[in-house]
C-alpha cells in the first residue's frame, strides 16, 4: 500500500472511532486496520467504548506487539444516555485535539455520531488546511428493526444531518448504500463508496478432511452426521429463535442433522430454554463465544443466516471461505455476498418453512453441496479479502488528503 501523506509531513495521522470492540465485523476491521496502517507508516488512535453486558469482547484481536494507540471511553456505549454521550464526545474531542488527526475514521452508529460531532467540534479549532476529514463507514444501520417508528426517524434525522457533514460515506455493500440514499435518504450517491468487508481468509480457506475430522471429534459429532452452524451474537436482530424453529423441523425429517450455536448475547437463555421446550437438547450444542470458530465451520455441512437485517455477515463470508453453503434469509447485503444461486441459498426474509426445506435438500444433496462449497470458498477469497481492503482504504485516504 502506498501510504498517503499530507503535504510534506508524514505520517498520516487517522483517528478511528468504533462504539465497542464486540464481536463482528466492525471491531476486526477497526484492530486489524489499525494495525496495518501503523505497519504501513501512519500513525494510528484507535478509540473504542464500553461493551455491553453479555457481549462477547474482540480485543483478543489487538496484537500484543500494537505501536498504535489506543483508548478506551468508557461513557461511548451503545444505549442513549444523554449525560454520557455528551461526556463522551467532549472525552474524543479533547483526544482529537491531542492527537490532532488528518482523518477521523468512526465506525458503528453511535461512534458515527459522536466521533463526528466531535470531529466537526475539533474542526472549529484549527485552521481549514488543518482540518480533518471525516469518513464513517456503514456496517449496516440501525434505522430498520432496531428501535420504534419515532426513535427511527429522529435517528434518520440526526444521520442525514451529519452525513452532510462528512466527507466521505462508506457501505460495506451495495445494498447497504441502496437503502441509506433510496430508502432513507441519508447522503448522496456521489458522496458514498462501496468498501466491502475485508477478513483474513487464510486459515479458513485451509480446511481440509484432517480438521473436519478432528473438530468433529471435539465436538461430540458423529462423522455422518449434517451439521448446521448459527454463528454470531444471539440478539433480537440476529433472530436465533427462528434458527431453531427451522432447526426443529429439520431434525423431525433428517434423523443424521445436527446443530451448532457458536455465539452468547443477550438472548442466551432464552435459546437455551427454548432448546429443552422444543426437545433439541440431544441435537443441539451450545458452544458460546468461540475465539478460534474455525474448528466450527471445519465441523459444519451447512451455515445458516437468519437475522431481520444485516450489513455485511461475517459469519456467511467465514463459511463460504472454509467452503461451507449458506442458507439465508434475503436481507440487507446478504445479496451482495452470494451473488448467484451456484453460491449459496436465499429465501424470503423470516421464512422458517422454505429455511428448513432449503437446509434438507442441501443436506440430502453431497455433490451439489460441494460444488457449490468450492465455489463459495472461490468467491469470499477473491472478493473478501483483507489486503484489499487495506488497499481501498488507502486509497480513499490518500484522494481525501490530496
Amino acid at each position: 500500500m502506498r501510504v498517503p501523506t499530507r503535504g510534506s509531513t508524514p505520517p498520516l495521522r487517522i483517528a478511528r472511532i468504533i462504539t465497542r470492540l464486540n464481536v463482528g465485523g466492525p471491531a476486526i476491521q477497526a484492530i486489524e486496520m489499525s494495525a496495518r496502517f501503523e505497519r504501513a507508516g501512519c500513525h494510528t488512535l484507535l478509540v473504542h467504548g464500553r461493551l455491553g453486558a453479555g457481549e462477547g469482547d474482540m480485543r483478543y484481536l489487538v496484537p500484543a506487539d500494537r505501536t498504535f494507540e489506543m483508548v478506551h471511553v468508557p461513557s461511548l456505549r451503545r444505549e442513549v444516555s444523554p449525560i454520557a454521550d455528551a461526556a463522551a464526545t467532549a472525552r474524543v474531542f479533547a483526544l482529537l485535539r491531542r492527537f490532532r488527526p488528518a482523518i477521523v475514521h468512526t465506525h458503528t452508529a453511535k461512534a458515527g455520531t459522536v466521533g463526528r460531532a466531535a470531529a466537526l467540534l475539533y474542526n472549529i479549532t484549527v485552521a481549514g488546511s488543518a482540518r480533518a476529514r471525516l469518513v464513517h463507514t456503514y456496517h449496516g444501520h440501525v434505522l430498520d428493526g432496531y428501535f420504534s417508528p419515532w426513535t427511527a426517524r429522529a435517528f434518520t434525522a440526526i444521520e442525514r444531518a451529519l452525513a452532510h457533514r462528512t466527507d466521505a460515506l462508506v457501505a460495506v455493500s451495495e445494498s447497504v448504500r441502496c437503502n441509506l440514499v433510496d430508502g432513507h435518504a441519508v447522503g448522496s450517491a456521489d458522496r458514498f463508496r462501496v468498501v466491502p468487508l475485508g477478513l483474513d481468509l487464510s486459515r479458513l480457506a485451509a480446511i481440509g478432511a484432517r480438521e473436519r475430522e478432528e473438530a468433529r471429534a471435539a465436538f461430540g459429532l458423529d462423522a455422518d452426521a449434517r451439521v448446521v452452524a448459527l454463528v454470531g451474537r444471539l440478539t433480537a436482530i440476529k433472530q436465533p429463535q427462528l434458527f431453531l424453529d427451522a432447526a426443529a423441523r429439520v431434525a423431525e425429517a433428517d434423523p443424521r442433522a445436527r446443530f451448532l450455536v457458536a455465539g452468547g448475547g443477550e438472548l442466551e437463555a432464552a435459546v437455551r430454554s427454548q432448546i429443552a421446550e422444543r426437545g433439541l437438547s440431544d441435537r443441539v450444542r451450545m458452544l458460546g463465544w468461540q475465539r478460534d470458530v474455525a474448528p466450527v465451520y471445519a465441523a459444519s455441512d451447512l451455515v445458516a443466516v437468519t437475522s431481520r437485517n444485516e450489513g455485511t455477515p461475517v459469519a456467511l463470508i467465514e463459511g463460504m471461505a472454509a467452503r461451507v453453503p449458506a442458507v439465508c434469509f434475503d436481507v440487507g447485503g446478504v445479496r451482495d455476498v452470494i451473488r448467484s444461486p451456484d453460491l449459496g441459498v436465499l429465501v424470503a426474509p423470516d421464512d422458517v418453512a422454505s429455511l428448513a426445506d432449503e437446509i434438507l435438500r442441501l443436506l440430502a444433496d453431497e455433490t451439489r453441496r460441494a460444488g457449490m462449497g468450492a465455489r463459495a470458498r472461490a468467491s469470499a477469497v477473491d472478493r473478501f479479502g483483507v489486503d484489499r481492503l487495506e488497499r481501498d482504504l488507502g486509497a480513499l485516504y490518500a484522494e481525501l488528503v490530496g
